[in-house]
């Protein structure tokens, strides 16, 4: 069977996959549900149970739609840092703005235990609050890396300048614990924890939209991307900009992982290890394959964590950020040890 024929039954058992795991989504749960009353639910509401409508309309479908375009954001970003970069470890996190949105909701957090209000009592400090908190941090972040990498013409420059501001943002929010109070820090700490159960349906479907328009954006720049996967001077030769585009994609990433960790708190590994999931999968480097099957792929793998972080039968379920590292941890090896190896034949 030659590679191309490969790739398109990889297309299908991952389209396949993804229905699934969508729907099992739907059913695994502290309840489960048949699934006729489901696709009663999804496609006929007034006709279906009004207990049944609540939980699959109001709870799982926004809680799997979530998980799914997180999914879907956060891997596209680790897929264009990683290549912006040439760094098999760069993921969301390497440039501070994910800590940027843990710094706005530390932040808000810390008032509350200021001002004495209590984190779930008023709704200023309420599930939006948190939201809008964790964007401006993030885009805070953003705006001194744009800052910075309109001035420095080494994109490597910008990366470790990046670093440093993430650790710098860490040790604000450390200090915000420090002075903050028992119930605020616990409301913190559960945030950092991850969740996709915690959008509304209008906040979920927002998050699908950012993911549709980030799949849409990136694949007008496969091109680019593959220029830069050679290096930035290969990428010049061609006729490309590479510091127009090093900044928009900068730009583009940050509004991503802005939008993925607003609404989800901080997710391991999925931006970090799907991309090296998707390469292993589909055994290419072409954007034109990758950006696609990154797509899938950070769908398929988001969905099935948010499963696998479900406990069926009982009201409690895992943190999604335990279930992430279970599953990227081990990849992120695998990168490291095959690298070695090949470096050694070398």
């Amino acid at each position: 069977m030659n590679i191309e024929r490969k790739n398109k039954l990889g297309w299908l058992l991952g389209f396949l996959l993804l229905g699934v795991l969508f729907f099992l989504n739907l059913w695994v749960g502290s309840v489960m549900l048949p699934g006729m009353k489901i696709l009663r639910a999804l496609f006929s509401p007034d006709t279906a149970s009004g207990v049944t409508a609540v939980i699959v309309n109001q709870y799982r479908l926004p809680q799997a739609v979530t998980a799914l375009s997180t999914g879907i954001v956060l891997s596209l970003s680790g897929l264009i840092l990683q290549t912006l970069f040439r760094n098999p470890l760069a993921g969301p996190s390497v440039l501070g703005i994910s800590s940027g949105a843990s710094l706005g909701v530390a932040i808000v957090i810390l008032a509350g235990s200021l001002t004495g209000f209590t984190f779930m009592g008023v709704s200023l400090l309420g599930n939006t609050s948190i939201v809008l908190a964790a964007f401006a941090g993030a885009l805070l972040v953003l705006s001194v890396i744009l800052f910075v990498s309109g001035r420095i013409g080494n994109i490597l420059t910008v990366l470790i300048i990046g670093i440093m501001l993430g650790y710098t943002v860490s040790a604000l929010v450390s200090i915000l614990q420090y002075f903050s109070g028992s119930d605020e820090l616990h409301a913190y700490v559960l945030w950092g924890l991850g969740s996709f159960s915690n959008t509304s349906p209008a906040q979920s479907l927002f998050l699908l939209i950012i993911a549709f328009i980030g799949g849409i954006f990136t694949f007008f720049y496969i091109k680019p991307l593959n220029a830069l996967l050679l290096g930035e001077q290969y990428a010049k030769s061609l006729g490309f900009n590479t510091r127009r585009i090093q900044t928009v994609l900068i730009l583009f990433v940050g509004i991503l992982i802005a939008a993925g960790t607003a609404f989800t708190g901080p997710i391991a590994f999925l931006g970090l290890a799907v991309p090296h999931i998707t390469r292993g999968i589909f055994k290419s480097s072409q954007h034109r394959i990758l950006v696609p099957g990154t797509i899938l792929m950070g769908a398929s793998i988001a969905l099935l964590c948010n499963l696998l972080a479900k406990l069926p039968g009982m009201d409690v379920s895992l943190p999604i950020n335990a279930v992430t590292s279970l599953v990227g941890a081990p990849v992120i090896i695998v990168v490291l040890l095959k690298s070695r190896q090949l470096k050694s034949v070398k």
